[in-house]
């Protein structure tokens, strides 16, 4: 497996994000969050599926918020399987066979999106357009969004990652292997393990691309509310080792964190991996898990959000972008930022 840059170039598996980063540049921009896009282009997302809900009632949907990021300057762009699952989709009354078209079809749909953005770029006379929008040709990667087990319960435990005595390493690995097969294979350049709570379901993802002999290349985001640990209160330095030790986990960082956390985080990182560390923070905002809503008036402005990127990339982050409540703005910003860094 691998994906080609705009020159039609091989990169391959083992060393993506290394070569990708390479032709990028030395950093490039992740895209932001998905869910309140969604909603703003008009989907109901009040479900426990969240955004996966609209890979079957608003496909169309899905490819525009891809798009806009893509337009926005994201170089990476995340499908939208962050909470699609098998055992959900099958509550839902699907069959097994639906579900796991629904799963590879979150993947199709990014790379239609990047398609038809390379078309819209051929297309134009300029990088950028008369209203603002990036149509520049570059190589963009498609990763395949692996949310954790606390993502498809919807009970916010993916921020606290407390799963009770009965969830195990076997459990783990069986609820997600199906799940990563199918998105090993479904075209993704890369597979995007995020918002991961605790030890334990990142070790379950480390072994599952493992035993399962995935080809197709990973990240590891952890997510922390304190700044030092990880959300359940596991070490992150002992999660970022877990990463390091797998040669099939070709970046680690962090995810849905304020951005407040970001830097310190990086540094405790950066001395325990040798590989490139990306973060993709919320937007700060606290999240009630119990109203299933974030709170009004808690998190930071675009233009507050944006003077950290620059800090965030001298202190050793070389992938950055957004995640929860983040806009294609916040993306545009980070990538006008970044691009006085850019070495190509």
């Amino acid at each position: 497996m691998g994906t080609s840059d705009v020159n039609g170039k091989s990169l391959s598996s083992s060393s993506l994000v290394k070569d990708f980063l390479r032709k990028c540049g030395g950093v490039a921009v992740i895209d932001g969050g998905f869910a309140t896009e969604l909603e703003r282009h008009g989907a109901d997302l009040n479900d426990p599926l969240w955004s996966a809900k609209c890979l079957f009632t608003d496909p169309h949907l899905v490819r525009a918020v891809h798009l806009d990021y893509l337009e926005a300057g994201a170089d990476i762009i995340l499908s939208s399987s962050y909470q699609a699952t098998i055992q959900g989709f099958k509550a839902k009354g699907y069959s097994v066979e639906e579900s796991e078209s629904l799963l590879k079809r979150s993947v199709e749909i990014a790379c239609e999106a990047r398609d038809v953005y390379y078309n819209r770029c051929r297309e134009s006379s300029s990088d950028h357009s008369t209203d603002g929008k990036i149509l520049k040709q570059r190589p963009i990667l498609v990763a395949a969004s692996v949310g954790s087990y606390g993502a498809y319960l919807a009970d916010g435990s993916e921020y606290s990652g407390e799963y009770g005595d009965t969830v195990d390493l076997k459990f783990l690995k069986d609820f997600h292997r199906r799940r990563v097969q199918l998105l090993a294979d479904s075209g993704a350049d890369l597979i995007a393990f995020e918002t991961v709570p605790n030890k334990l379901e990142a070790q379950a993802f480390v072994e599952l691309l493992k035993e399962e002999d995935i080809k197709t290349p990973a990240w590891l985001a952890f997510n922390s509310k304190d700044g030092v640990n990880v959300v359940s209160g596991d070490s992150l330095l002992e999660c970022a080792a877990i990463g390091e030790s797998c040669e099939k986990v070709l970046a680690v960082g962090i995810n849905c964190t304020p951005p407040r956390f970001i830097l310190d985080l990086i540094l405790s990182i950066k001395p325990v991996t040798t590989k490139p560390i990306l973060i993709y923070p919320n937007s700060g905002e606290s999240y009630d898990g119990i109203r299933k809503e974030w709170v009004s008036n808690t998190g930071i402005t675009d233009e507050d959000f944006v003077p950290y990127v620059n800090k965030w990339c001298e202190a050793g982050a070389s992938l950055v972008g957004g995640c929860c409540r983040t806009t294609p703005n916040t993306i545009r910003a980070i990538h006008k930022a970044l691009s006085g860094r850019r070495t190509v």
